[in-house]
């Protein structure tokens, strides 16, 4: 009994921190409009690639962990306009969420909040063996090719409609097909970025790390430079923030 009340107490203190933080946002002033989760099974080096492109953006966001994403309302999700979901282990970071929060998270998207999955966080947004959000009615997601090939890390060149080609760092990053619009292919044709909606919410899934900064880059040869792909990391957030659809195959 004296540790289920331990563990009530300790619950109760992470939520209040979290409202706590909530007064200050993180990335410049004014209310956050994004939700970044940083909870367990997220690549915390991902996590600070992330900030980095939303700082030089100068949005405004708040981090939130496995047990503070748990303790949030589908009404509470609703006040932000984004939530993002960076790479890392995407079983781990399934089940270690309840399955009140995966539904939340579900119900705030079909309500209009977007969502922008990277690596990890876009096979959560589709069907998967572990707890997921199944924002793709039930489209789940293979690895890219690659991965069959016993390579699991590798720069990869994404072709976009318009735009030059550009390498990404890419790391076991799924492929998307069978959903949504096609905004970037991978060298063999299946889609590496799409953009689509669940219900009023957009979202955008990208199986590259567009964000990944130049030190993620010892040992590869890249024939485009880490700038140029991070510009493009930040077309992606604002992309996704605002639900502007960005040019597709």
């Amino acid at each position: 009994m004296e540790n289920h009340r331990l563990k009530a107490c300790i619950a109760g203190i992470s939520l209040v921190l979290f409202a706590l933080s909530a007064c200050s946002p993180t990335g410049s002033n004014g209310p956050a409009q994004i939700l970044l989760f940083t909870g367990y099974g997220t690549s915390p080096n991902d996590v600070k690639a992330i900030e980095t492109i939303l700082k030089a953006h100068q949005l405004a966001y708040f981090k939130a962990g496995s047990s503070q994403l748990d303790g949030l309302s589908e009404s509470q999700l609703a006040a932000y306009r984004l939530i993002i979901v960076p790479g890392g282990n995407y079983i781990t970071m399934g089940n270690n969420l309840t399955s009140r929060a995966t539904t939340n998270i579900y119900h705030a998207v079909q309500g209009g909040v977007n969502y922008l999955g990277i690596c990890a966080g876009a096979i959560l947004a589709g069907q998967t063996s572990s707890n997921n959000f199944n924002l793709t009615s039930g489209v789940r997601f293979d690895f890219y090719a690659e991965v069959n090939r016993g390579i699991h890390k590798s720069a990869v060149a994404i072709a976009g409609v318009g735009t030059p080609t550009i390498e990404h760092y890419w790391e076991d990053g799924p492929q998307f097909s069978g959903w949504g619009a096609v905004v970037g292919k991978y060298p063999d044709g299946t889609p590496a970025i799409a953009e689509g909606t669940s219900g009023k919410g957009f979202v955008m899934l990208c199986g590259v790390h567009p964000e990944a900064p130049e030190s993620w880059r010892s040992g590869m040869t890249f024939t485009t430079n880490a700038s140029a792909a991070n510009d493009y990391a930040g077309t992606l957030i604002e992309a996704a923030l605002n639900g502007t659809w960005l040019p597709h195959y």
